[in-house]
């Protein structure tokens, strides 16, 4: 158990579709506090292993594919907006907001390499505090000395009929099947992987976000944050 004193920082680690993004963007604009999308930041690596064909079981080549990549993560349009990524300079904001680019994040996730460079690059950003990090392992790898930490969990079935609104508010056809499948297998995957599997830290509050609206859950936490002031450094 860490002794140090606790950074600003509030994690957000949880499976895919359980709203970590939405209720990370509107607690940290109530806090005043930078959003941290690290699910964007495995999205964008994972693409651009994918798009120079990088066979992910050589490290050497990942390493090096890495050490010229450049990622930039840029502020939010609106508060219901994802947050923009270039990549090399490229916007790819909407390339990388695909269920079949989760599962390229997921396998990009779980090599030693893209973990040690987004790790660094993360707590790079979170090295000042007043920050909520989002993702599946930030309260326990990322930032273990994090003030306030929260597991969000939902139903599989729930988050695969949220994800499914979103796509068809998108005018896109889905496959409710394969969008749960898919599901299924992330969570398997995320929770299996050897390197900071994802898995709630002894510290963090558990939510349940299938049985509260997104106000609910968000009122749920920025009362436990008031319950445990931390005095800014």
């Amino acid at each position: 158990m860490s002794h140090k004193p606790k950074e600003m920082i509030v994690t957000i680690d949880g499976p895919s579709g359980v709203g970590k993004s939405t209720v990370s963007r509107r607690v940290a604009a109530s806090l005043s506090f930078t959003y941290l999308d690290t699910g964007a930041m495995y999205r964008a690596v994972g693409l651009q292993l994918k798009n120079k064909a990088v066979d992910l079981e050589d490290d050497a080549a990942v390493r090096e594919c890495l050490e010229t990549t450049t990622l930039q993560l840029l502020p939010a349009d609106s508060a219901t907006d994802d947050v923009g990524v270039l990549l090399d300079g490229n916007d790819v904001s909407q390339e990388i907001r695909t269920p079949k680019m989760a599962m390229v994040a997921s396998a990009a996730s779980a090599l030693p390499a893209v973990r040690e460079k987004l790790t660094q690059m993360q707590q790079l950003i979170g090295k000042e505090g007043r920050i909520v990090a989002e993702g599946r392992d930030t309260g326990t790898i990322v930032f273990p000395d994090a003030a306030w930490k929260f597991y969000l969990d939902a139903a599989s079935e729930v988050r695969m009929r949220r994800r499914a609104d979103q796509l068809y508010a998108q005018g896109k056809e889905v496959d409710e099947g394969e969008l749960l499948a898919m599901i299924i297998k992330r969570d398997h995957d995320d929770q299996n992987r050897t390197i900071a599997p994802l898995c709630k830290a002894v510290d963090a509050c558990t939510i349940d976000t299938g049985i509260l609206s997104i106000d609910g859950v968000v009122e749920a936490m920025l009362l436990e944050i008031s319950r445990h002031p931390v005095a800014e450094r």
